[in-house]
């Protein structure tokens, strides 16, 4: 009878978690712990203070200053590049000219052989009445001859040569091209960003009225302080009366000064250089080029266009940097200030030179 009996089972304990549903529910407790984690991340996200938001705006400027300089550059760049694969082109269709020439004459050469009957001159030399002269031709086909075939082989040359560099050319434009590409839509992102900052900052200053002005409005190149804030005129009373004991060291950087005062209150623009908007080193540039000084276009390029000066040393017309990645110019005009274009949305005004931080100072030739 015990052979029949079914074999006792093990007794389940209600608690026991098998392999498969432990693993199931160590997912599920995880995914439950991440999803919490997120939730409360999104439900903890600490309000900002008006300290903080203006701290954020700075930020957003600096980094759109930055971004625009590095757009700048690259345009500048490309636009180059296509210059020089116009002037290739141009030159590679001027030696086809030439080239297309020297086949003619070639085919003309060829042409007056092929009707002499193309005899061998041995036997040409033999019936010809005139030996002496025979001779003579012959020296000059040989030469003309040689003479031809050299040109076409030096101008096929050439044209190697140039298609060789318009190739190169076309490639160094199109990498131009997308970096220029890429640049841009890095500058749609930070003018994305600097739009979501500014309208917190509208907001805080609706809930706050002053908030976003006056001393605690930040340091950044948008920052507003003393005659030149915005919604206050363009300061050039007040700066003007500050700079007036400050002479400028040559003709040239009275010049590019008198072309800075100018300026005041003309928008700021991105990659504008005048004369109706300016970017800061659009103003910089057009400034000295006014004066007869050709300078590069951009921050980083333009801190290494002319002989550095100390901060004590400044005078009117120097270039003075900001920031350590030297995103920002400025032009000294004496009294402790300077004229810059700030940021979107402002305009061409004075600014103390300490209202951000020094990265060095330029006095153009």
């Amino acid at each position: 009878m015990a052979a029949h009996r079914k074999p006792k089972q093990a007794r389940r304990n209600p608690f026991a978690v098998r392999p498969a549903a432990r693993t199931a529910t160590t997912l599920a407790l995880a995914g439950a712990a991440t999803a919490t984690a997120f939730n409360g991340t999104a439900a903890a996200d600490p309000v900002l203070t008006p300290a903080q938001i203006k701290a954020r705006v700075d930020q957003l400027y600096q980094e759109a200053e930055a971004a625009t300089e590095a757009y700048n550059g690259a345009k500048d760049r490309t636009d180059r590049a296509r210059e020089e694969l116009d002037r290739l082109r141009d030159e590679t269709a001027r030696r086809t000219e030439r080239l297309n020439a020297s086949r003619s004459v070639l085919g003309a050469v060829a042409g007056a052989q092929y009707r002499a009957g193309a005899v061998d001159p041995a036997i040409r030399f033999a019936l010809d009445s005139d030996p002496d002269g025979c001779l003579e031709r012959a020296a000059i086909d040989r030469l003309v001859g040689r003479r031809t075939a050299a040109a076409v082989m030096d101008v096929r040359g050439q044209l190697a040569a140039v298609d060789g560099l318009r190739d190169r050319a076309g490639r160094q434009f199109e990498d131009l091209r997308e970096r220029r590409d890429e640049l841009a839509r890095r500058k749609t992102e930070v003018r994305r960003k600097l739009a979501t900052a500014e309208g917190m900052l509208k907001r805080l200053e609706a809930t706050e009225p002053g908030a976003g002005t006056g001393a605690g409005a930040g340091t950044g190149p948008g920052a507003a302080s003393g005659p030149g804030a915005p919604g206050r005129g363009d300061g050039r009373a007040g700066a003007v009366a500050d700079a007036a004991g400050a002479t400028a060291p040559t003709p040239r950087a009275a010049r590019a000064v008198a072309y800075a005062y100018g300026a005041l209150g003309k928008p700021y623009v991105w990659g504008a250089t005048g004369p109706a908007s300016y970017d800061c080193s659009g103003l910089t540039q057009a400034a000295w080029r006014a004066a007869g000084v050709s300078l590069p276009r951009t921050t980083y390029t333009q801190i290494g266009a002319g002989r550095r000066v100390a901060r004590s040393e400044l005078a009117p017309g120097d270039l003075v940097f900001f920031y350590p990645g030297v995103t920002h110019v400025g032009m000294y005009v004496g009294g402790g200030r300077m004229i810059h274009a700030p940021r979107p949305g402002g305009v061409v005004r004075f600014a103390r030179v300490d209202e951000m931080p020094f990265a060095g100072a330029v006095r153009p030739a």
